[in-house]
């Protein structure tokens, strides 16, 4: 593989469609996840539920951590999964998550839906104790693990791609809850050719995090970045750069 100027210590780009790595630094490396977690949280409450499915806003889910990244939902609001969605890719939102994780079956149960889903997608690296991506020295993963996580959301939960490469989701307040303007944290929506989103993270443990889809034509590619610095997206640009310019035989 070329020498790529990429800062993370973990990453790595892959071919979706070829099921391929092409380029990869420390692929198996234990990682903290942050909230690239979020992307197993969002597989399991797809299984569970519709996009369309409407849910009631758990008071525990909104008792979130000061310092978290939020949608802002407050309990007793009457929302949809698509909603939540949008929380969760465009805000990182730990109450979105929460919600999800407590509406369909209890938070433990769904923790366990995780690390199931985990398994059964190949990523052995991983262990899941939240929902949300919060440091817990009992999860891990690794690049190679969230670049499968990815992938699996492209090919079989791809009724979010439109979600996940919004630039800004509008919902006006009504009845059953207020309004929301949200904004994407994702710098690669809207800037990027072909980019179709995908999640954000950042914690004290994991430092920054991006997964990064994109589609050209009929190839779809995953990068990945874990432990990076405020390089992330232009880390995750190169490594996209170099994955459309490598054509597989």
């Amino acid at each position: 593989m070329p020498q790529l100027s990429v800062h993370a210590p973990a990453a790595i780009v892959v071919d979706v469609d070829a099921r391929a790595v092409l380029w990869g630094r420390d692929l198996h490396a234990p990682r903290h996840p942050a909230s690239l977690a979020k992307l197993m949280t969002v597989m399991v409450a797809l299984d569970q539920a519709p996009l369309d499915r409407q849910v009631t806003v758990p008071v525990e889910a909104t008792q979130v951590e000061g310092d978290s990244t939020v949608m802002g939902l407050s309990p007793g609001e009457v929302v949809t999964v698509e909603d939540l969605m949008y929380g969760v890719f465009l805000r990182s939102g730990n109450d979105a998550a929460e919600t999800l994780a407590r509406v369909f079956t209890d938070r433990a149960h769904f923790v366990d839906l995780m690390n199931r889903k985990a398994a059964a997608l190949g990523m052995v690296d991983s262990h899941f104790t939240n929902p949300t991506g919060l440091d817990d020295p009992a999860m891990n993963t690794s690049a190679y693990d969230m670049a499968v996580a990815a992938a699996a959301i492209v090919v079989r939960y791809s009724q979010v791609l439109p979600l996940s490469q919004a630039r800004e989701a509008v919902m006006p307040q009504v009845v059953s809850h207020k309004a929301y303007d949200m904004h994407a944290l994702n710098r690669l929506v809207g800037t990027y050719p072909g980019a179709t989103g995908l999640k954000t993270g950042y914690t004290d443990e994991a430092g920054y995090c991006l997964v990064g889809s994109a589609q050209r034509g009929t190839r779809h590619l995953v990068a990945v970045v874990m432990g990076d610095d405020l390089s992330l997206t232009t880390d995750t640009v190169k490594l996209l750069d170099y994955g459309f310019s490598t054509h597989l035989d």
